[in-house]
Protein backbone atom coordinates (compact mmCIF):
# COMPACT_ATOMS: atom_id res chain seq x y z
CA UNK A 1 0.00 0.00 0.00
CA UNK A 2 0.90 3.85 -1.19
CA UNK A 3 -0.22 5.19 2.68
CA UNK A 4 -0.32 4.25 6.02
CA UNK A 5 -3.27 4.29 7.86
CA UNK A 6 -4.17 5.12 11.85
CA UNK A 7 -3.84 2.00 13.12
CA UNK A 8 -4.87 3.84 16.66
CA UNK A 9 -8.37 4.58 15.46
CA UNK A 10 -10.59 1.78 15.03
CA UNK A 11 -13.83 1.62 13.06
CA UNK A 12 -17.30 0.62 14.19
CA UNK A 13 -20.11 -0.90 11.71
CA UNK A 14 -23.12 0.11 12.42
CA UNK A 15 -26.17 -1.79 11.53
CA UNK A 16 -29.77 -1.23 12.62
CA UNK A 17 -32.42 -4.40 11.62
CA UNK A 18 -31.93 -7.79 10.97
CA UNK A 19 -30.16 -8.79 7.83
CA UNK A 20 -27.35 -11.34 9.05
CA UNK A 21 -26.09 -11.87 5.40
CA UNK A 22 -24.77 -8.95 4.76
CA UNK A 23 -21.66 -8.65 2.51
CA UNK A 24 -20.85 -5.13 2.49
CA UNK A 25 -20.29 -5.12 6.63
CA UNK A 26 -18.04 -7.76 5.95
CA UNK A 27 -15.94 -5.78 3.29
CA UNK A 28 -15.61 -2.75 5.31
CA UNK A 29 -14.06 -5.36 8.33
CA UNK A 30 -11.53 -6.58 5.81
CA UNK A 31 -10.67 -3.48 3.86
CA UNK A 32 -9.47 -1.73 7.11
CA UNK A 33 -8.36 -4.67 9.18
CA UNK A 34 -6.09 -5.49 6.28
CA UNK A 35 -4.67 -1.77 7.17
CA UNK A 36 -3.92 -2.73 10.82
CA UNK A 37 -7.23 -1.02 11.63
CA UNK A 38 -8.99 -2.26 14.84
CA UNK A 39 -12.97 -3.35 13.87
CA UNK A 40 -15.86 -3.34 15.78
CA UNK A 41 -18.71 -4.15 14.45
CA UNK A 42 -22.77 -4.22 16.28
CA UNK A 43 -24.28 -7.88 15.16
CA UNK A 44 -27.95 -9.61 15.03
CA UNK A 45 -26.31 -12.57 17.18
CA UNK A 46 -22.82 -14.30 17.38
CA UNK A 47 -22.94 -16.30 14.47
CA UNK A 48 -23.67 -14.05 11.88
CA UNK A 49 -20.85 -13.95 8.78
CA UNK A 50 -19.15 -10.81 10.51
CA UNK A 51 -18.87 -11.78 13.20
CA UNK A 52 -16.73 -14.86 12.41
CA UNK A 53 -13.82 -12.47 10.56
CA UNK A 54 -10.46 -12.71 11.53
CA UNK A 55 -10.29 -9.28 11.44
CA UNK A 56 -13.06 -8.53 13.98
CA UNK A 57 -12.19 -7.70 16.91
CA UNK A 58 -14.88 -7.94 18.78
CA UNK A 59 -18.85 -8.22 17.92
CA UNK A 60 -21.45 -6.05 19.70
CA UNK A 61 -24.46 -8.42 20.18
CA UNK A 62 -27.27 -5.75 19.74
CA UNK A 63 -30.48 -6.66 18.28
CA UNK A 64 -32.65 -4.30 17.04
CA UNK A 65 -35.71 -3.39 14.48
CA UNK A 66 -34.61 -0.35 12.91
CA UNK A 67 -38.09 0.88 14.02
CA UNK A 68 -36.56 1.69 17.89
CA UNK A 69 -36.98 5.49 19.77
CA UNK A 70 -33.68 7.21 18.24
CA UNK A 71 -33.10 8.22 21.64
CA UNK A 72 -32.57 4.62 23.17
CA UNK A 73 -30.19 4.16 19.85
CA UNK A 74 -28.16 7.21 20.56
CA UNK A 75 -27.31 5.69 24.19
CA UNK A 76 -26.74 2.70 22.80
CA UNK A 77 -23.90 3.81 20.26
CA UNK A 78 -22.62 5.68 23.14
CA UNK A 79 -22.33 2.69 25.33
CA UNK A 80 -20.38 0.73 22.79
CA UNK A 81 -18.12 3.91 22.32
CA UNK A 82 -17.30 3.23 25.87
CA UNK A 83 -16.89 -0.30 25.72
CA UNK A 84 -14.08 0.50 22.98
CA UNK A 85 -12.18 3.17 24.77
CA UNK A 86 -11.23 5.61 21.90
CA UNK A 87 -13.04 7.37 19.14
CA UNK A 88 -14.22 5.19 16.68
CA UNK A 89 -15.15 5.99 12.87
CA UNK A 90 -18.84 5.28 12.43
CA UNK A 91 -19.67 2.73 9.47
CA UNK A 92 -22.84 2.80 8.79
CA UNK A 93 -24.54 0.05 6.67
CA UNK A 94 -28.13 1.37 6.45
CA UNK A 95 -30.37 4.48 5.98
CA UNK A 96 -31.94 4.01 9.52
CA UNK A 97 -27.86 4.42 11.01
CA UNK A 98 -26.54 6.81 8.33
CA UNK A 99 -29.75 9.07 9.57
CA UNK A 100 -29.35 8.59 13.23
CA UNK A 101 -25.75 9.65 13.21
CA UNK A 102 -26.74 12.76 11.15
CA UNK A 103 -29.43 13.81 13.20
CA UNK A 104 -27.43 13.58 16.39
CA UNK A 105 -23.91 14.46 16.09
CA UNK A 106 -23.67 16.78 18.97
CA UNK A 107 -23.99 13.42 21.53
CA UNK A 108 -22.25 11.36 19.36
CA UNK A 109 -19.71 13.78 18.76
CA UNK A 110 -17.25 13.25 21.55
CA UNK A 111 -17.03 9.26 21.34
CA UNK A 112 -17.05 8.60 17.10
CA UNK A 113 -15.59 10.30 14.39
CA UNK A 114 -18.40 10.54 11.14
CA UNK A 115 -18.41 13.18 8.29
CA UNK A 116 -20.17 16.46 9.42
CA UNK A 117 -22.60 16.31 6.98
CA UNK A 118 -26.32 19.01 7.19
CA UNK A 119 -28.07 17.20 9.54
CA UNK A 120 -31.18 17.17 7.76
CA UNK A 121 -29.70 16.03 4.01
CA UNK A 122 -29.26 12.37 4.78
CA UNK A 123 -32.88 11.73 5.29
CA UNK A 124 -34.16 13.99 2.60
CA UNK A 125 -31.59 11.73 0.39
CA UNK A 126 -32.85 8.83 1.73
CA UNK A 127 -36.52 9.32 0.91
CA UNK A 128 -37.87 8.96 -2.44
CA UNK A 129 -40.01 12.34 -2.38
CA UNK A 130 -37.04 14.22 -0.86
CA UNK A 131 -34.99 12.65 -3.55
CA UNK A 132 -36.84 14.09 -6.21
CA UNK A 133 -37.61 16.96 -5.18
CA UNK A 134 -33.54 17.81 -4.80
CA UNK A 135 -33.12 16.32 -8.58
CA UNK A 136 -35.93 18.70 -9.82
CA UNK A 137 -34.35 21.80 -8.01
CA UNK A 138 -30.87 20.93 -9.29
CA UNK A 139 -32.05 19.70 -12.77
CA UNK A 140 -30.68 16.31 -12.62
CA UNK A 141 -32.63 13.27 -14.77
CA UNK A 142 -34.57 11.14 -12.56
CA UNK A 143 -38.27 9.08 -13.30
CA UNK A 144 -41.25 11.36 -13.53
CA UNK A 145 -43.33 10.67 -10.09
CA UNK A 146 -46.30 11.37 -8.63
CA UNK A 147 -47.05 11.26 -4.40
CA UNK A 148 -50.35 10.52 -3.82
CA UNK A 149 -51.43 12.15 -0.60
CA UNK A 150 -55.39 9.91 -0.47
CA UNK A 151 -56.89 6.75 -2.15
CA UNK A 152 -59.30 9.55 -4.50
CA UNK A 153 -55.70 10.84 -5.63
CA UNK A 154 -54.32 7.32 -6.45
CA UNK A 155 -57.73 6.99 -8.57
CA UNK A 156 -57.09 9.86 -10.34
CA UNK A 157 -53.55 9.40 -11.43
CA UNK A 158 -54.80 5.57 -12.38
CA UNK A 159 -57.09 7.58 -14.94
CA UNK A 160 -54.52 9.60 -16.53
CA UNK A 161 -51.50 7.12 -15.87
CA UNK A 162 -49.32 4.99 -18.91
CA UNK A 163 -49.05 1.52 -17.99
CA UNK A 164 -46.44 -0.61 -16.49
CA UNK A 165 -45.84 2.02 -13.40
CA UNK A 166 -43.81 1.09 -10.67
CA UNK A 167 -44.79 1.87 -6.75
CA UNK A 168 -41.89 2.03 -4.06
CA UNK A 169 -42.22 3.20 -0.30
CA UNK A 170 -42.00 6.78 -0.03
CA UNK A 171 -39.91 6.79 2.93
CA UNK A 172 -36.79 4.16 3.59
CA UNK A 173 -38.28 4.25 7.07
CA UNK A 174 -41.67 2.66 6.66
CA UNK A 175 -40.30 -0.48 4.74
CA UNK A 176 -39.64 -2.33 8.33
CA UNK A 177 -42.44 -0.19 10.06
CA UNK A 178 -45.55 0.09 7.97
CA UNK A 179 -44.63 -1.06 4.15
CA UNK A 180 -46.99 0.28 1.95
CA UNK A 181 -45.73 -2.33 -0.28
CA UNK A 182 -43.06 -4.96 -0.28
CA UNK A 183 -40.28 -3.55 -2.21
CA UNK A 184 -40.22 -1.86 -5.86
CA UNK A 185 -43.15 -3.43 -7.40
CA UNK A 186 -44.41 -3.06 -11.40
CA UNK A 187 -47.78 -2.53 -11.56
CA UNK A 188 -49.17 -3.63 -15.56
CA UNK A 189 -52.83 -2.21 -14.84
CA UNK A 190 -55.32 0.10 -13.46
CA UNK A 191 -57.25 -2.34 -11.84
CA UNK A 192 -53.90 -3.63 -10.23
CA UNK A 193 -52.84 0.17 -8.85
CA UNK A 194 -56.64 0.41 -7.53
CA UNK A 195 -56.24 -3.22 -6.21
CA UNK A 196 -53.37 -2.42 -3.93
CA UNK A 197 -54.42 1.30 -3.37
CA UNK A 198 -57.02 -0.29 -1.25
CA UNK A 199 -54.23 -1.23 1.22
CA UNK A 200 -52.32 1.87 1.91
CA UNK A 201 -54.86 3.24 3.80
CA UNK A 202 -55.84 7.15 3.93
CA UNK A 203 -52.55 8.38 3.42
CA UNK A 204 -50.71 6.03 1.14
CA UNK A 205 -46.67 6.25 1.90
CA UNK A 206 -45.84 5.78 -1.76
CA UNK A 207 -44.65 7.02 -4.47
CA UNK A 208 -46.02 5.98 -8.14
CA UNK A 209 -42.87 6.31 -11.25
CA UNK A 210 -42.54 5.92 -14.32
CA UNK A 211 -41.47 3.10 -15.66
CA UNK A 212 -37.70 2.82 -17.68
CA UNK A 213 -38.10 -0.55 -19.66
CA UNK A 214 -35.02 -2.75 -18.96
CA UNK A 215 -35.10 -3.85 -22.35
CA UNK A 216 -34.24 -0.10 -22.97
CA UNK A 217 -31.71 0.63 -20.27
CA UNK A 218 -28.73 -0.13 -18.49
CA UNK A 219 -28.36 0.06 -14.67
CA UNK A 220 -25.01 1.97 -13.10
CA UNK A 221 -23.42 2.40 -9.75
CA UNK A 222 -21.51 5.36 -8.71
CA UNK A 223 -19.83 5.05 -5.12
CA UNK A 224 -17.76 8.02 -3.43
CA UNK A 225 -16.41 9.50 -0.53
CA UNK A 226 -16.56 13.54 -0.69
CA UNK A 227 -14.99 15.27 1.98
CA UNK A 228 -15.99 18.11 4.10
CA UNK A 229 -15.91 20.92 1.28
CA UNK A 230 -18.10 18.09 -0.56
CA UNK A 231 -14.70 17.56 -3.29
CA UNK A 232 -14.97 14.17 -4.00
CA UNK A 233 -11.66 11.91 -2.97
CA UNK A 234 -12.67 8.60 -4.17
CA UNK A 235 -15.64 8.41 -7.49
CA UNK A 236 -15.85 5.13 -9.35
CA UNK A 237 -18.46 4.40 -11.59
CA UNK A 238 -19.19 1.15 -12.61
CA UNK A 239 -22.49 -0.78 -14.82
CA UNK A 240 -24.94 -3.30 -12.98
CA UNK A 241 -25.23 -6.84 -14.94
CA UNK A 242 -27.14 -8.70 -12.59
CA UNK A 243 -29.02 -7.82 -9.42
CA UNK A 244 -31.13 -9.50 -6.98
CA UNK A 245 -34.56 -9.05 -6.63
CA UNK A 246 -33.84 -9.09 -10.34
CA UNK A 247 -33.95 -5.18 -11.53
CA UNK A 248 -34.81 -4.08 -8.46
CA UNK A 249 -32.53 -4.73 -5.41
CA UNK A 250 -29.25 -5.29 -4.31
CA UNK A 251 -25.68 -5.70 -7.03
CA UNK A 252 -25.32 -9.62 -7.23
CA UNK A 253 -22.69 -9.10 -10.33
CA UNK A 254 -21.30 -5.83 -11.66
CA UNK A 255 -18.03 -4.46 -13.52
CA UNK A 256 -16.05 -1.09 -13.50
CA UNK A 257 -16.61 0.91 -15.98
CA UNK A 258 -15.25 4.36 -17.13
CA UNK A 259 -17.94 6.87 -17.06
CA UNK A 260 -16.68 10.47 -16.97
CA UNK A 261 -20.08 12.00 -17.86
CA UNK A 262 -21.61 10.43 -14.88
CA UNK A 263 -18.62 10.97 -12.76
CA UNK A 264 -19.24 14.48 -13.35
CA UNK A 265 -23.37 14.34 -13.47
CA UNK A 266 -22.51 12.63 -9.66
CA UNK A 267 -20.09 15.29 -8.85
CA UNK A 268 -22.01 18.46 -9.56
CA UNK A 269 -25.03 17.52 -7.77
CA UNK A 270 -22.94 16.66 -4.52
CA UNK A 271 -21.49 20.07 -4.84
CA UNK A 272 -24.98 21.55 -4.72
CA UNK A 273 -26.46 19.78 -2.24
CA UNK A 274 -23.35 20.56 -0.02
CA UNK A 275 -23.19 16.02 0.96
CA UNK A 276 -20.40 15.37 2.73
CA UNK A 277 -19.21 11.79 3.31
CA UNK A 278 -20.12 8.22 1.50
CA UNK A 279 -22.55 7.93 -1.10
CA UNK A 280 -24.01 4.88 -3.38
CA UNK A 281 -26.11 6.20 -6.25
CA UNK A 282 -28.44 3.85 -8.77
CA UNK A 283 -28.71 5.46 -11.27
CA UNK A 284 -30.57 3.96 -15.04
CA UNK A 285 -29.30 4.99 -18.84
CA UNK A 286 -32.49 5.62 -20.68
CA UNK A 287 -31.74 4.48 -24.49
CA UNK A 288 -34.74 6.31 -25.64
CA UNK A 289 -33.37 10.00 -24.34
CA UNK A 290 -29.96 9.42 -24.00
CA UNK A 291 -30.07 10.58 -19.89
CA UNK A 292 -29.15 8.85 -16.61
CA UNK A 293 -31.77 8.97 -14.53
CA UNK A 294 -31.19 8.77 -10.57
CA UNK A 295 -33.11 6.28 -8.85
CA UNK A 296 -31.66 5.97 -5.17
CA UNK A 297 -29.64 7.73 -3.58
CA UNK A 298 -27.73 5.86 -0.08
CA UNK A 299 -26.28 8.51 1.90
CA UNK A 300 -24.07 5.29 2.96
CA UNK A 301 -21.56 2.72 1.94
CA UNK A 302 -23.45 0.42 -0.41
CA UNK A 303 -23.12 -3.28 0.20
CA UNK A 304 -21.02 -3.85 -3.18
CA UNK A 305 -18.37 -1.11 -2.48
CA UNK A 306 -15.57 -3.13 -2.67
CA UNK A 307 -16.12 -3.30 -6.48
CA UNK A 308 -14.39 -0.47 -6.49
CA UNK A 309 -11.00 0.22 -5.74
CA UNK A 310 -8.09 2.51 -6.77
CA UNK A 311 -4.87 1.71 -8.23
CA UNK A 312 -3.55 3.25 -5.14
CA UNK A 313 -5.45 0.90 -2.87
CA UNK A 314 -8.49 3.57 -1.91
CA UNK A 315 -11.72 2.45 -1.69
CA UNK A 316 -14.51 4.77 -0.04
CA UNK A 317 -14.28 2.84 3.34
CA UNK A 318 -10.48 3.54 3.46
CA UNK A 319 -11.49 6.82 1.67
CA UNK A 320 -12.98 8.15 4.84
CA UNK A 321 -10.88 6.13 7.57
CA UNK A 322 -7.99 8.18 5.99
CA UNK A 323 -9.29 11.33 5.56
CA UNK A 324 -11.23 11.81 9.59
CA UNK A 325 -7.88 11.14 10.71
CA UNK A 326 -6.22 13.79 8.75
CA UNK A 327 -4.09 11.55 6.69
CA UNK A 328 -3.89 12.41 3.03
CA UNK A 329 -6.19 10.05 0.36
CA UNK A 330 -3.64 8.93 -2.43
CA UNK A 331 -5.11 9.77 -5.93
CA UNK A 332 -5.98 6.77 -8.37
CA UNK A 333 -7.40 5.67 -11.41
CA UNK A 334 -9.72 2.97 -10.85
CA UNK A 335 -9.29 -0.22 -12.15
CA UNK A 336 -11.35 -0.57 -14.93
CA UNK A 337 -13.13 -3.89 -15.95
CA UNK A 338 -13.06 -5.67 -12.07
CA UNK A 339 -15.79 -7.76 -11.43
CA UNK A 340 -17.97 -8.50 -8.54
CA UNK A 341 -19.84 -11.41 -7.52
CA UNK A 342 -22.06 -12.02 -4.62
CA UNK A 343 -22.11 -15.68 -4.56
CA UNK A 344 -25.28 -16.92 -2.64
CA UNK A 345 -27.48 -14.67 -4.99
CA UNK A 346 -25.75 -14.45 -8.54
CA UNK A 347 -26.83 -18.23 -9.04
CA UNK A 348 -31.11 -17.18 -8.79
CA UNK A 349 -30.10 -13.97 -10.47
CA UNK A 350 -28.14 -15.40 -13.34
CA UNK A 351 -31.55 -17.75 -13.96
CA UNK A 352 -33.94 -14.78 -13.74
CA UNK A 353 -31.93 -12.57 -16.40
CA UNK A 354 -32.16 -15.64 -18.87
CA UNK A 355 -35.11 -13.82 -20.69
CA UNK A 356 -35.51 -10.46 -18.95
CA UNK A 357 -34.63 -8.63 -22.11
CA UNK A 358 -32.02 -6.84 -20.22
CA UNK A 359 -28.08 -6.27 -22.12
CA UNK A 360 -25.36 -4.27 -20.73
CA UNK A 361 -23.36 -3.43 -23.54
CA UNK A 362 -20.94 -1.80 -21.74
CA UNK A 363 -19.53 -4.57 -19.45
CA UNK A 364 -16.68 -5.66 -20.95
CA UNK A 365 -16.15 -9.05 -22.33
CA UNK A 366 -13.53 -10.34 -19.85
CA UNK A 367 -13.05 -9.37 -16.47
CA UNK A 368 -9.48 -7.75 -15.47
CA UNK A 369 -9.70 -9.27 -12.09
CA UNK A 370 -12.77 -10.56 -9.89
CA UNK A 371 -13.28 -9.45 -6.09
CA UNK A 372 -15.97 -11.95 -4.31
CA UNK A 373 -18.34 -11.03 -1.65
CA UNK A 374 -17.84 -13.43 0.64
CA UNK A 375 -14.80 -15.97 -0.21
CA UNK A 376 -11.52 -14.37 0.80
CA UNK A 377 -8.39 -16.75 1.41
CA UNK A 378 -6.95 -14.87 4.23
CA UNK A 379 -10.66 -14.76 6.04
CA UNK A 380 -12.35 -17.94 5.04
CA UNK A 381 -15.05 -18.52 7.84
CA UNK A 382 -17.47 -15.47 6.82
CA UNK A 383 -17.80 -17.58 3.47
CA UNK A 384 -18.73 -20.23 5.57
CA UNK A 385 -21.14 -18.76 8.00
CA UNK A 386 -22.77 -17.39 5.21
CA UNK A 387 -23.17 -20.90 3.58
CA UNK A 388 -24.17 -22.32 7.33
CA UNK A 389 -27.09 -19.94 7.00
CA UNK A 390 -28.07 -19.55 3.86
CA UNK A 391 -27.85 -23.27 2.27
CA UNK A 392 -31.49 -23.68 3.51
CA UNK A 393 -33.46 -21.00 2.66
CA UNK A 394 -31.48 -20.11 -0.58
CA UNK A 395 -31.84 -23.59 -1.71
CA UNK A 396 -35.86 -23.22 -1.13
CA UNK A 397 -35.82 -20.32 -3.30
CA UNK A 398 -33.80 -21.35 -5.89
CA UNK A 399 -36.15 -24.39 -6.18
CA UNK A 400 -39.56 -22.32 -6.39
CA UNK A 401 -37.68 -19.83 -9.02
CA UNK A 402 -36.79 -23.40 -11.18
CA UNK A 403 -40.48 -24.53 -10.96
CA UNK A 404 -42.04 -21.01 -11.69
CA UNK A 405 -39.46 -20.86 -15.35
CA UNK A 406 -40.76 -24.31 -16.02
CA UNK A 407 -44.29 -23.37 -15.31
CA UNK A 408 -43.74 -20.75 -18.34
CA UNK A 409 -43.80 -17.92 -15.59
CA UNK A 410 -41.66 -15.21 -14.20
CA UNK A 411 -39.97 -15.36 -10.75
CA UNK A 412 -39.25 -11.40 -11.21
CA UNK A 413 -40.04 -9.03 -9.17
CA UNK A 414 -40.09 -4.75 -9.29
CA UNK A 415 -39.16 -2.99 -12.32
CA UNK A 416 -36.01 -0.74 -11.69
CA UNK A 417 -33.09 -1.06 -8.37
CA UNK A 418 -34.87 -0.01 -5.28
Amino acid sequence: MPFSAAREVPGLIVKFGGYPLHHGGVGAIRSLGRLGVPMYAITEDRYTPAAASRYLERAFVWPTTGTEDPGRLVEGLLRIGRRIGRPAVLIPTDEEAAVLIAEHQGELGDHFLFPCVDPVLPRRLASKQGLHELCVEHGVPSPSAAFPQSYDEVVDFAEKARFPVVAKNREAFVRRERPAVRGTTRITTRVGLLTLARDWGEHPGVILQEYLPREQAEDWIVHAYFDRDSVPLALFTGVKVRSWPPHAGMTAHAYVVDNPELADLAARFIKQIGFTGIIDLDLRFDRRDGQYKLLDFNPRMGAQFRLFESESGVDVVRAMHLDLTGRTVPEGEQRAGHRYIVENIDLPALLAYRRSGYTTPHAPARASGTELAWLAGDDPLPFLTMLARFVRPGTKHLYQLWRGNRRGGSARSGGQPA
